[in-house]
């Protein structure tokens, strides 16, 4: 591989013929129900010192004092490439938590991040993953039935959940028999309780920690549902909001804001193809333009990128 880096409100049932595992969920746990249907802050990216070899080009982000994390751009000659490597930063931060916590918490979004997870499920890592201390979120949902081919859930069932052993208690998906609004409310409800019972750690801002949040970026800069010039994005005190006017289809969704995705002990952005290499190179110009620019966690930062995505770095 050749790369280098520059308590619910309520007991909740979820009731469908499509899915023969429903049952009744109580306190925030959410089975995993296979469908049978087919003005915000910047991310600066100073580099300050840099160690180039072929396997890592590694800078530090210059941030506020508060954020100032450790950045990571690593860039991938294929996405086969950069598939590997995500496999085996993901189960190494598995294998690192599960022996701190005895779990790891880790968000989803959807897209094409999915496709790259398919490492993750082959030996020999898919064996060497203690799948049962996996506890698995979702950084945005779409407002539709898990069945419907716009779900991110439904994504994420076909491709990698449907595939390895996590207990169907530690798969929390959406409320999708209520309103934008409503599922929102609900899905930070659920987080409140996972932070009251240890599930989630709670961050020194007052936000869920969550180990791992595997992010992707679209070829306007948005990340999870947080769209450029979009009220959302001077969003500081919820964890979960909903958005009914989405730029991009469906138009209903909930969201995780930017103090929750901000608050990770590590975030994954993944991005490639050359549609979206515009974005990257606004977003590491530093134009303060971009929803990504905002991705500034307390944490480690880390870009997986192919080299179609990133033709200038």
């Amino acid at each position: 591989m050749a790369s280098s880096s520059l308590s619910l409100p309520t007991s909740l049932r979820i009731r469908s013929s499509h899915f023969p595992y429903s049952r009744s969920v109580h306190a925030a746990s959410l089975s995993l129900l296979p469908p049978t249907t087919t003005a915000t802050p910047s991310l600066s990216l100073t580099l300050k010192a840099v160690s180039l070899t072929r396997e890592n080009l590694v800078c530090r982000a210059s941030s506020s004092p508060s954020m100032a994390a450790h950045k990571k751009v690593e860039v991938f000659d294929t996405k086969d490439d950069l598939a590997v490597s995500l496999a085996k930063y993901t189960a190494d931060l598995s294998e690192k938590f599960t022996k701190e916590r005895g779990s790891f918490t880790v968000v989803l979004s959807g897209g094409s991040l999915i496709s790259y997870l398919s490492k993750l499920v082959e030996p020999p890592l898919v064996d060497s993953v203690d799948w049962s201390k996996w506890h698995v979120f979702w950084v945005d949902e779409r407002v539709v039935p898990k069945d419907h081919e716009d779900s991110n859930y439904k994504l994420a069932y076909d491709g990698f959940l449907s595939k390895v052993s996590i207990p169907t208690g530690n798969v929390y998906a959406i409320n999708d028999a209520l309103s934008a609004e409503g599922a929102a409310d609900d899905y930070e409800t659920c987080l409140r309780h996972l932070v009251k019972n240890g599930v989630l750690a709670l961050s020194e801002s007052g936000f869920p920690k969550f180990d791992l949040q595997l992010l992707g970026m679209g070829p306007d800069g948005h990340i999870a549902s947080l769209f450029p010039g979009h009220p959302l994005l001077n969003e500081k005190e919820k964890w979960v909001t909903f958005i009914k006017d989405s730029p991009k289809p469906p138009p209903e969704r909930i969201t995780f804001t930017y103090p929750v995705i901000n608050a990770s002990s590590y975030i994954a952005m993944v991005v490639t193809g050359v549609g979206k290499s515009g974005a990257v190179q606004t977003a590491f110009a530093n134009s303060g333009t971009l929803p990504v620019e905002s991705v500034l966690p307390e944490g480690e930062l880390t870009w997986f990128l192919d080299k179609n995505a990133a033709p200038k770095l």
